[in-house]
């Protein structure tokens, strides 16, 4: 596998497929940071990227029209967020991305195919994690912050009289300021809603909880201690739920078709983790995302009762300077280090989770 053994001295920063992707995972001063440092930085132009193209140009970064990553110098990896299109079929050069392929979902075994045919390495950022398991780098707290801002603005447009905020299509917001407006307003005069937040002690928890402080939520914290027997009546007694816990193995069903039956107070799940496809999947009651197009579906228990689902596989891209900035600080002190990453506890957990998807994909 050359590329594997060979030295990183390119690093190639694509651009998105996924329209709605505004997010970057390096910003101009982190491409300065690794030009310093001895590294070719190249940035394929994006019109959806929330920084400008010139701010990448104007530090010295070589700027290619988008897609040059399928034929990229050997000595490249290629840096990006969302997925992969489906060409092309063989991959030659490592990316670093969130594949969302190791857990076995929809599409998996085409994906860790491609690089294994091509002899490169998929290494997924949210595998990039210390010895106890933590990860290093992660979207989480901006995940949580806009899945609940989401909900809340579902629940105080519907409870106002009004049509829900969230039938028209989502666009991003420039600021955290504006969205704390937008929210502020649909919230005059409304009742406050009893949240409860499960996995409220990881960065996407502390990220719900806190716009939910801000605008008045009364909150519930559970934590995998509440989850190992959940008190389905507690749970229920709420009137928005937000999953934001990261699930790695199978465990009990958080929420299940048979619990939304009449009587409960529940109206709102919010589903940041947002995983569907796995068999790990803790949310079993819808089975693909929602979108910015139809940010949410009712979805139907016993009898006539519903609730409304709220899962969308990208919320930080709803608030993209902000989970931008906020990643790429944490992503740069990785990338410095790529060109000796055999060494680096980050990537070889990177590297170790993707030889063992491959197996796994081997022997089924």
């Amino acid at each position: 596998m050359k590329n594997n053994n060979s030295t990183i001295k390119t690093i190639w920063l694509r651009s998105e497929s996924r329209p709605t992707e505004r997010r970057t995972p390096l910003l101009a001063d982190g491409a300065k940071a690794l030009l310093d440092h001895g590294y070719n930085v190249v940035v394929e132009r994006s019109e959806n990227r929330i920084i400008d193209n010139n701010e990448y140009a104007d530090v010295g970064c070589e700027m290619v029209d988008a897609g040059g990553w399928m034929n990229p110098p050997e000595d490249a990896v290629i840096l990006g967020l969302k997925e992969l299109p489906d060409e092309p079929a063989v991959i030659k050069n490592p990316h670093i991305l969130f594949a969302h392929a190791y857990k076995e979902q929809t599409g998996w075994k085409e994906m860790l195919s491609r690089f294994k045919t091509g002899g490169a390495d998929l290494l997924d950022i949210e595998y990039m994690t210390r010895e106890n398991g933590v990860r290093y780098v992660a979207f989480g707290y901006r995940a949580g912050y806009m899945g609940a801002a989401l909900s809340l603005l579902q629940w105080f447009s519907t409870r106002s009289g009004e049509k829900s905020y969230l039938d028209a299509p989502l666009m991003p917001f420039d600021n955290a300021d504006l969205l704390d407006d937008t929210i502020a307003k649909l919230a005059l005069n409304v009742k406050k809603p009893k949240v409860l937040i499960i996995g409220a002690g990881g960065r996407c928890g502390a990220g719900a909880a806190d716009i939910f402080e801000r605008h008045g939520a009364e909150i519930t914290r559970w934590d995998w201690e509440e989850t190992v027997n959940i008190d389905r009546e507690a749970l229920a007694d709420h009137d928005i739920m937000i999953n934001c816990a990261f699930i790695k193995s199978k465990g009990s069903a958080f929420i299940r078709p048979e619990d939304i039956k009449e009587g409960i107070r529940l109206s709102i799940v919010t589903d940041v983790s947002c995983d569907p496809f796995s068999d790990f999947n803790p949310v079993p009651i819808y089975d693909a995302p929602t979108s910015w197009d139809k940010a949410y579906i009712p979805v139907y228990g016993t009898g006539d009762k519903s609730i409304n689902l709220i899962a969308i596989d990208n919320l930080p891209s709803l608030l993209p300077r902000e989970s931008s900035e906020e990643f790429a600080g944490l992503m740069l002190p990785h990338l410095l280090v790529l060109n000796n990453r055999e060494n680096e506890q980050p990537w070889q957990s990177a590297k170790k989770c993707f030889d063992e998807a491959v197996t796994s994909m081997d022997n089924k």
